[in-house]
This record gives structure tokens, sequence and C-alpha cells, in this order.
């Protein structure tokens, strides 16, 4: 193994530079070049990438984003692409490939593997967490962190006015943000994908908060847990509370990443290179028990990721 390209693709997740950054780190001292494909499959397709170095790494650790840019690439979604991709990995003499993305991105790679044999090794990077065979993906700390920070600052308005504050966090399919986020604020109400409700029961359990004193809320909502401004109306009809919305949006992709997000790309980052060192063909960097295993990538692009429900059941307890 002479040469490997690398490509941050799908969504943005804070810490993939950071996770750029070890793999370089990693590969050059072994004697191995690297590519980077700019934009994502984007930029695979187009043939797009720049030579990486150590001295272009260096100062990427802190920087939200992604040094190497993204992009959809819906072509992807096509035999036609997945050929063109192969072509051009294997024009450019590419011994292994690594992935810094998600689900999505991973489908891609699979078919990418099965039709060239090429060697290729996922790095999860999603704010959403939502990728099986994997406790945490590079950027869910600090999406959950950023939310926060913006949710206890919601907090001190509510309280001081006695309002009600719907806040809709990311998480189009799942509702792995809003639980966590929610936890660790105190959220009155915590809404997800994952579980059925009843506006009734929500418009309940606030009046009965009410009634044993308290005078102000917050309710976490995911993106995909339903329309968040009749969840609003709702509220404010049935509650007699005043209601305001707060949308977070993407200010939860962006910022530096945190910590434990920078760490957990340094230690897949490195894994990365290792298992394609120990001749791995398709595999992920995934947590497992706190170590960074290898898990099947068909496995964690296809398979749902469980929900926790014992987390959802004490957030609702503590909040009671």
């Amino acid at each position: 193994m002479k040469l490997i390209a690398v490509a941050t693709t799908g969504g943005d997740a804070p810490g993939m530079n950071a996770a750029l950054r070890a793999i370089v780190k990693a590969a050059i001292p072994r004697g191995l070049r690297v590519i980077g494909f700019e934009r994502g499959y984007a930029g695979l397709l187009a043939n797009d990438f720049v030579f990486l170095d150590d001295v272009l790494v260096d100062g990427l650790m802190h920087l939200g984003g992604t040094y190497l840019k993204s992009s959809r690439a819906e072509a992807m979604k096509t035999e036609d692409g997945i050929s063109r991709a192969v072509d051009v990995l294997e024009g450019n003499g590419v011994d292994g490939f690594i992935v810094i993305g998600g689900n999505g991105s991973f489908r891609a790679a699979c078919e990418i593997q099965e039709a060239s044999g090429i060697p290729i090794i996922g790095v999860p990077a999603s704010i959403d967490n939502d990728i099986a065979g994997t406790e945490t993906t590079i950027g869910f700390d600090t999406a959950v962190n950023t939310a926060l920070e913006a949710i206890d600052k919601i907090r001190d308005t509510a309280t001081s006015h006695e309002r009600v504050f719907v806040v809709e966090v990311m998480g189009r399919n799942r509702g792995f943000i809003a639980l966590e986020v929610g936890l660790a604020a105190g959220a009155e109400v915590i809404l997800v994908p994952e579980v059925e409700y009843d506006i009734e029961e929500v418009c309940e359990r606030l009046k009965g908060i009410s009634r044993r004193g308290k005078r102000s809320g917050v309710v976490v909502m995911a993106e995909g847990a339903g329309d968040c401004m009749r969840v609003k109306g709702a509220l404010e009809e049935r509650t007699g509370f005043e209601v305001r919305l707060a949308r977070l949006g993407h200010i939860q992709r962006g910022g530096r990443p945190t910590a434990r997000s920078r760490l957990l790309a340094c230690e897949m980052g490195a894994a990365s290179v290792k298992f394609l060192l120990e001749g791995r063909k398709r595999d992920m960097t995934a947590v497992q028990a706190g170590r960074i295993v290898p898990v099947d990538l068909k496995y964690a692009s296809t398979v749902e990721k469980p929900f926790d429900r014992r987390l959802y059941d004490l957030a609702m307890a503590l909040s009671s």
C-alpha cells in the first residue's frame, strides 16, 4: 500500500478536520502518500483532489466544518456514479480509501468497495449519532453542547417571563440529539421520532407542572418529531401558557469541536490507517465499551441504531 485517499462526505460535523489531521499524521510516517478529494463524492467523480502533508493539516485540529469541503452527490445513488468513482480511484492508483461521513456516505462506500475491491474504511462523523455499531460519532458531543448552551440561555428568559419555549433541534429522522440535550437541560418534555406522543398528554404534563407551582418550561423537539409550529400553537391554545418557538438549526453543525469530539477524531483517524495496513477491506472505526474496534461497514450503513428508551424514560422521570 502506497497511496491512500480520503474524503469528507455528506453533512459536515465538528471534528472532521481533526480526523483528517490524524489520518495524515498516521499515514506519512508509515511511508504512505495521502490525497484528499474535495467536496466529498462530487470531487471524487470530478477527480478533484489535493495532496495532503503534515504542514497542510497542522492547523486544522480546532476548526469546525471540513477543510476538504463537502457536497451532496446524487450520482452516487446510481450504477453509473459508482462506476465513475471506481474509475477515478483506480486511475489514480489508490490502494485504500477512507471515507469520513455518515450512513449515506457509507452505503456508497460499500458499493464502491464491492465494485472495485479497493479496501475502504469508514470513519463515522455525524452530529446525529445515528450510525449502528458505534456508541458515538465524531461531532455528536459538540452538537449536543452547542444546543445545550443555547437552551440554558433560553431557560433564563423562559423563567423570567414565565413562558414555555418549544426548542427544535436537528434530527430529521432520529432523536439522539434531542434526547441527550433534553436530559442534560432538564427539559420538561422531549419529543422524538422514535416515541409516539399525544399532544393532549403533552399539554396535561405541562399543566400538571404548572399546578405544582412551576410557571415556565422547555419542550425539546427533534425536527422529525412533527411540525413545531403546530405543537407551539396547540400548547398555547390548550395550556394557558405564553409559548415561544426557537429553532436552533445549523448552528449545531458549526463551531469548534469539543475536546471529546477532537479526541474521538484523533483515535478514529489513526485507527482507520491502522485498519488499512492490517489488510481490512470494508470496516468502520467504532467505539464499543470505550475502545476503538472495527465493525463491518455494511452493517453500520444498513442496520438502524436502536433508540435508548431507558434514557428517555429517565429524562421524563427526572423532569416531572
